[in-house]
């Protein structure tokens, strides 16, 4: 993981996606994966946003929900998102590159066409 700099995440405004393993904007940062078990959330998932100086904190393209297993380790529900970010990254990526979504200059997401 890297924090970008400021310079750098202004240069690129609307240019830059991150993916997070959790449903932003809950659990951000880092462990987002044992956060969601120590709070005994029955869902969770993972985020896909644009990039935002602050971390996590970016407007929001696609979320895919992930279900919390009775036993779930961080290692089980890791790899569960991992699977909904492998779906959540190419539609944000298409979206994105096809222009149907955008970053607006005020930092909030600006639909081009119907969702």
């Amino acid at each position: 993981m890297r924090i970008l700099t400021g310079i750098f995440v202004k240069k690129w405004h609307g240019r830059l996606l991150n993916i997070h393993p959790s449903l932003l904007p809950s659990f951000k940062g880092v462990n987002a994966q044992q956060q969601a078990l120590q709070a005994r959330v029955l869902i969770t998932g993972c985020t896909v946003h644009f990039v935002a100086e602050e971390v996590d904190a970016g407007a929001v393209v696609v979320q895919e929900a992930v279900p919390v297993l009775v036993g779930d380790t961080e290692e089980s529900l890791s790899a569960r998102i991992r699977e909904a970010e492998h779906k959540a990254f190419p539609k944000a990526l298409e979206l994105v590159a096809s222009g149907a979504v955008q970053l607006g200059p005020d930092g909030n997401i600006v639909w081009k066409q119907k969702r």
